[in-house]
């Protein structure tokens, strides 16, 4: 813009000298003709007749009128034509000083264009890099994550093998104290037939402290399966208290809701099997988890107590107290 407008003041200081310089070359020109048709028209002229001296400078005057006029027209003419040419030249001049300014805002436009793409291009590979080094950080934490798993794995896995050892050697220590229980009771049987034998030869005096006896016995059975049942409700109780302490519990999920399990032991207390019963799933899962983690839980040293809660049912109310 600032080019075109100072390009315009220059071509019309052209233009005004150009016109200048034709119309004095013009002036030049009709003088010149001027005074060549007066000399040409004075020198035929001798002593004309007083009719003719009359007239002559009349005619001549006419004819020097006409070929002024015609001068004048002619430069006129020739001025109009250079005017015209000349605007004509300025216009060619700006048209293509337009056409300049149009191809310069143009590649102008072009090159903010180019220059906005490039930009755009650098913010596009900045972040691709930025997305790249994000993508790389996140690969790097899930191969760590997947190695510290990996380890764990193999951690549980030993864990699990050491632990089956330890079961199969208990199962077999328990079996081995339930054979000599089995060989104890046994003896026992053996030798009470043959105290019932004994008080069976004594028939008569005997039959009273017979009864007495079976009534003391019964009696004494009866004691003891209740105290048995007893044992084995507090052992329950233990048992439950136990799966509650290492359980992971939330209020939110599990408030109001129950589990029932069934769990196999050793005489040592080893955890062998657990079964899941009738309960709220995310309880089961986290009372079967507590177990497992437990390994060991409270049993009785009493056979006969053992003997009933060899496999025994408890059910698991979560404790939030």
């Amino acid at each position: 813009m600032n080019k075109q407008s100072s390009n315009k003041p220059l071509m019309k200081s052209s233009y005004a000298k150009a016109l200048w310089l034709s119309v004095g070359l013009h002036v030049a020109l009709l003088v010149t003709l001027f005074i060549g048709d007066f000399n040409a028209t004075s020198k035929p002229v001798a002593t004309p007749t007083p009719s003719s001296a009359q007239m002559e400078p009349i005619k001549a005057v006419v004819v020097d009128k006409a070929k002024y006029d015609q001068a004048i027209n002619k430069i006129k003419k020739q001025k109009a034509d250079d005017a015209a040419a000349e605007k004509k030249r300025i216009k060619a001049i700006e048209r293509r000083a337009d056409e300049a300014k149009q191809r310069r805002a143009k590649e102008e436009a072009r090159i903010k264009k180019l220059e906005i793409q490039r930009k755009k291009k650098e913010q596009e590979k900045i972040q691709a890099d930025k997305a790249a080094k994000s993508a790389k950080a996140k690969a790097d934490q899930a191969e760590k994550v997947r190695k510290q798993k990996e380890q764990e794995k193999q951690k549980a896995e030993q864990a699990a093998a050491t632990a089956r050892a330890k079961r199969i050697k208990e199962e077999a220590e328990a079996k081995k104290a339930e054979e000599l229980r089995k060989k104890k009771l046994a003896e026992q049987k053996r030798k009470e037939k043959e105290a019932k034998e004994k008080a069976a030869q004594q028939a008569a005096e005997q039959a009273l402290i017979a009864e007495q006896m079976a009534a003391e016995m019964a009696a004494r059975n009866k004691a003891r399966s209740q105290q048995v049942m007893t044992e084995i409700q507090r052992f329950s109780a233990l048992i439950t208290q136990s799966i509650n302490r290492n359980m992971i519990k939330d209020r939110s999920t599990m408030v109001g809701k129950t589990c029932r399990l069934t769990i196999s032991l050793a005489s040592s207390g080893f955890v062998t099997n657990v079964s899941v019963g009738k309960g709220d799933k995310v309880v089961c899962d986290a009372a079967e988890t507590a177990i497992y983690k437990t390994g060991t839980l409270p049993v009785s040293q009493d056979p006969e107590v053992f003997k009933e809660m060899r496999k025994i049912a408890v059910t698991v109310v979560p404790d939030f107290s």
